[in-house]
């Protein structure tokens, strides 16, 4: 029993980062009408970024919460701003094969400036070691990561649900077609949804950073699970990325610790599954199937 709460402690923590980053890359996909392929690779810059400011210039994993995520919001923007845009009126595709090559690009620079080993990052003090719960023993970090992830995924909801900006930007996102019917400029939002998007990815990957090992690559199978995630919850859909973050989390943990042979395997399994019985996903729009 200490073991299964482990484990699922662990996937509740590792379906925060899913949660995170597939939130922003559905608000994206639903302003935008963008797959955005690099969206692994923002989140191997947010841990790369953090691990950088540590050992460079001795900024805390606090500070880096804060500092990564406004620098990838910038980062964010420049890319809409001079990559992006220009091919908002073309095939889909266009789009997705230009933030393929941006990945490559982002992960070739790292892998020259920083080699193809792992950069250091110490848990930060006062979140290592483990706790006592009863008689389990559970990580204290995993228990930060998971209810961090948590609280960021709902503050992001009540902004989206609760003020007028957030309505507008939810409304672009899961219909934006009767968004521009109501005369609502989805436009002028594009920019900075797309930096909200990759500052979500960055922030996912400063959670990371402590936990999973910094490389170049530490971005390319994360976002193969990322497209699963959003495949399950539904393309567009808010609610969707976030319960479909945790739960492939959860998968993910019990295979590794069950079946690890077959670990990634069940991930997509459960896609396959539920695209068979629902091809818009568990919250997605009908019309998107």
């Amino acid at each position: 029993m200490s073991a299964f709460l482990q484990y699922t402690l662990q996937g509740l923590a590792a379906g925060g980062f899913y949660a995170l980053s597939a939130l922003g890359l559905a608000v994206i996909f639903g302003v935008l009408g963008v797959v955005n392929f690099s969206h692994g690779a923002c989140y191997m810059l947010g841990a790369v970024i953090s691990a950088v400011l540590l050992a460079e210039l001795h900024v805390g994993f606090w500070v880096a919460l804060v500092v990564v995520p406004i620098l990838m919001f910038g980062f964010g923007v420049l890319m809409e701003r001079l990559l992006v845009r220009w091919l908002l009126a073309l095939d889909p595709l266009y789009n997705f094969l230009l933030t393929f090559g941006l990945t490559l690009i982002l992960v070739e620079a790292v892998k020259q400036r920083y080699g193809v080993s792992g950069l250091p990052y110490e848990v930060p003090a006062g979140l290592g070691g483990q706790v006592g719960v009863g008689s389990v023993n559970l990580s204290v970090y995993a228990i930060f990561a998971c209810l961090f992830s948590l609280v960021v995924c709902i503050g992001v909801g009540l902004l989206l649900t609760k003020t007028r900006i957030g309505m507008i930007v939810r409304a672009s996102t899961e219909a934006p077609e009767r968004t521009r019917a109501l005369g609502i400029n989805v436009g002028r939002w594009v920019t900075p949804v797309f930096g909200f998007g990759i500052a979500l990815a960055g922030l996912a990957g400063v959670l990371a950073a402590p936990t999973r090992a910094i490389t170049a690559e530490m971005g390319s199978n994360f976002i193969i699970i990322l497209f699963a995630v959003v495949v399950i919850g539904g393309l567009g859909s808010i609610l969707g990325a976030v319960v479909a973050g945790f739960l492939v989390g959860l998968v993910e943990a019990y295979g590794i610790a069950y079946a690890p042979t077959y670990a990634q395997i069940v991930i997509f399994v459960l896609m396959a599954l539920v695209v068979l019985v629902r091809p818009s996903g568990l919250f997605g729009r009908e019309e998107v199937a």
